[in-house]
């Protein structure tokens, strides 16, 4: 498969969990507070690579299409829940090329919009029992919790630390909390739905989890780097968001590492600040630091690596699996590597 077949079979399952999902929400009263930002809010999301990892999956071990969209489209509601709530933490302020939405509709009604979406994901869930008969719906149920309770210990883990102003979080440390707030939700769960969708009797499921970790972590890396160098309209988010918002990326984490004593002390200071007191000068400067210490350039090598990680792995996780479907997931690989936004 190359590039452009690639992006066609993104697009198409992606499209399909987005029409899925958007079918499936509500559009009652009180539409204009609620609903219609709930479909909106989807109707604008992102490439749906978590959903097409989920169908790929699924047909990739010969599983059937219609079965494996409600568990996507969950997929894809969630990550759009995760986002609404992750903008309002960070103070973030814009989102796939436009404000976020708590800055188009103040912060409750957007905390709201999130949560009205995660209970709306589980009523979701509920139609897997009459589709797919009740012992395979609750092992999906059962992957959905640890999906959210890994996403929630991440998000905990990144949000301390800025918290507390901790400079001494290490690569170890990232790749921990990449690994539960990034990996389960976007990378190891949609494939391992989507095989157990296919194929109701695998007791084998972990198999998948070293492929998802490498690929995910590689993922989260180059989306990291892109915050710094990227675009606003190919990256869709503020660009330097990361250093505004003072993130524990891998680069801020390596240049912490590398820094002289004046230079730790003014990263740490900068990072103290409240991030409305954070002026472009200092984040200027930071990013230099990152540059001068070749932080940018440490992390893209880490993210290459994890992909040729992620290539083994896929080998083994996928030995069975066959068709298109399997060589749409095992381009992930190179599209992590290729990607601009």
């Amino acid at each position: 498969m190359d590039r452009a077949g690639f992006l066609a079979k993104l697009t198409e399952y992606g499209d399909l969990a987005r029409a899925a999902l958007i079918e499936r929400l509500p559009q009652g009263e009180p539409r204009a507070y609620l609903y219609d930002p709930m479909r909106d809010y989807v109707a604008h999301s992102g490439k749906g690579l978590r959903p097409a990892l989920l169908i790929a999956s699924c047909r990739a071990f010969g599983g059937r299409m219609d079965e494996a969209l409600t568990s996507a489209a969950v997929v894809e509601l969630l990550h759009n829940a995760f986002l609404i709530h992750d903008d309002i933490q960070d103070l973030s302020e814009f989102r796939r090329g436009r404000p976020c939405l708590h800055e188009r509709m103040g912060v409750p009604l957007a905390i709201n919009a999130g949560d009205a979406m995660l209970a709306h994901a589980l009523r979701m869930l509920r139609s897997n029992i009459a589709q797919l008969g009740p012992a395979r719906a609750d092992r999906i149920l059962d992957e959905f919790d640890h999906l959210i309770a890994e996403s929630l210990e991440g998000q905990a883990m990144e949000l301390g630390w800025i918290l507390d102003n901790d400079l001494t979080v290490g690569t170890s440390d990232y790749l921990r909390m990449t690994l539960k707030k990034t990996c389960w939700y976007s990378f190891i769960h949609p494939v391992r739905i989507g095989a157990l969708i296919a194929q109701p009797g695998r007791t084998d499921l972990d198999r998948f989890n070293a492929f998802g970790f490498y690929l995910g972590a590689a993922f989260q890396i180059q989306d990291d780097v892109l915050n710094l160098i990227g675009s606003i309209e190919k990256y869709g988010k503020e660009i330097h968001g990361d250093i505004y918002e003072g993130k524990r990326t891998l680069m801020l984490s390596r240049l912490a590492a590398l820094a002289d004593a004046s230079e730790l002390d003014r990263l740490s200071r900068f990072l103290a600040l409240p991030r409305p007191q954070r002026d472009t000068t200092e984040v200027k400067w930071v990013y230099e630091a990152m540059q001068r210490h070749g932080t940018i350039g440490f992390a893209r090598d880490a993210s290459r690596k994890l992909v040729e990680g992620a290539r083994a792995a896929f080998q083994t996780a996928f030995a069975e699996a066959s068709g298109e479907d399997r060589e749409f997931i095992g381009y992930c690989l190179d599209f992590m590597i290729e990607r601009e936004a």
